[in-house]
């Protein structure tokens, strides 16, 4: 049994740049002979067999982000050996020739150019290199880097802080940002709202020389949301109008907020009670093993809830005419009481007119007068004047 070096990177998947993926990047001999992989064969769905090794299964536990990498002896068993070295001891991957790194050093010296140029040569370069690099990150180069951050803002109603948290540090390994201060300037970039001035006063207590994890530990501890209405709202979120797959795509989202180990089973359950009746009484439940496939069904039944839709559409316009028919050929003529009063054009029932109940006041009141007048009078005759 024979052993070679691996090294093992973590690195960015060809197909999707957000994926962390375990790649080869090299295989050394044991007489120190290195051999590069091409990206093409990097990947380890290149090296099935090698997975299988305990070598592999040590670094799959050790490499956790992106940029982290290791060198490790693996012994190899004539299968596995097979597919790196050939009957010839060339060092190959699946049948393909690996280019061997060279490590030699050319001493001979440079012929027509003298030690002082060369000097001025590397003393150019060095400062040009230095120009290049920057020292540290300003406001316009932090903002630059901030662009590539996939990741929203925090406005401080954000239903799970720590899990914005965990993305937020992700986001940073994968663009480089590594150092603490770096860490709490562009956090100032993603805040809105109440949480700016949160980092002012933080400012004030620590400036910016402090421990990036003190900022966290503070952040969570100030917005992290410990009731149940974000979980309330995520689980109680149903579908009322639009498209469906806007709804199942939202209610993902809110779910994965509030927890984000969920499992596809109960997310999938979730979605669907949240459609209506008629649409998830047409999906198969047992065809639905990953979210994606709900959507698939629910882009297919977009026609379902379009047709209802129209249905209650044409139900309403067609009431609509009917009553404006009817309206329109019934005996419909304007009120004579405000016609005498030069109102015209007013069409409402006589008994609700306006001026007729205000005449209608006007007789009471004047009947009322007259029955207390007469009664007075009665009551005036009766009476012995003597008295008076």
């Amino acid at each position: 049994m024979e052993k070679l070096k691996f090294e093992f990177t973590v690195k960015s998947s060809t197909e999707d740049p957000k994926t962390n993926i375990i790649a080869i990047t090299s295989i050394t001999t044991p007489d120190d002979r290195c051999f590069i992989l091409p990206d093409q064969l990097q990947p380890m769905r290149y090296h099935a067999k090698l997975t299988t090794t305990a070598g592999y299964q040590k670094i799959k536990a050790t490499l956790q982000k992106r940029g982290q990498a290791r060198k490790v002896w693996i012994s190899l068993a004539g299968d596995i050996l097979q597919q790196y070295k050939d009957e010839d001891g060339n060092i190959i991957c699946n049948d393909y020739l690996l280019e061997e790194m060279s490590t030699a050093q050319d001493t001979t010296p440079t012929p027509n150019i003298t030690e002082e140029t060369l000097s001025r040569i590397l003393e150019k370069f060095t400062e040009k290199k230095t120009e290049d690099k920057p020292q540290d990150y300003g406001i316009r180069n932090l903002r630059k880097v901030s662009e590539k951050f996939v990741i929203e803002k925090l406005t401080g109603k954000n239903s799970n802080v720590p899990q914005w948290m965990d993305i937020f540090e992700n986001e940073c390994s994968r663009l480089g940002v590594e150092r603490d201060i770096e860490k709490i300037e562009i956090f100032r970039l993603f805040l809105e709202d109440s949480c700016i001035d949160w980092y002012g006063s933080m400012l004030i207590k620590y400036t910016l020389d402090s421990e990036w994890r003190t900022w966290k530990q503070n952040f969570c501890e100030t917005y992290a949301n410990k009731g149940w209405t974000g979980i309330r709202y995520a689980i109680s979120y149903k579908y009322i109008k639009g498209s469906l797959l806007e709804y199942a795509l939202k209610k993902e989202r809110l779910l994965s907020e509030t927890n984000k180990s969920i499992d596809t089973p109960t997310l999938i359950d979730l979605i669907a009670v949240g459609l209506p009746n008629f649409v998830s009484d047409s999906i198969d439940r047992e065809k639905l093993n990953q979210t994606e496939d709900i959507f698939k069904e629910i882009r297919g039944l977009e026609h379902l809830v379009n047709k209802k839709n129209s249905e209650k559409k044409s139900t309403t316009t067609t009431t609509y005419i009917e009553n404006k028919s009817k309206a329109k050929n019934s005996d419909h003529k304007p009120c004579s009481i405000c016609e005498k009063k030069n109102k015209s054009n007013r069409y409402h029932p006589e008994s609700l007119c306006w001026f007729r109940n205000k005449a209608d006041d006007q007789q009471n009141k004047e009947y009322i007068r007259h029955v207390n007048n007469s009664g007075l009078e009665i009551e005036l005759n009766t009476k012995d004047p003597k008295n008076l």
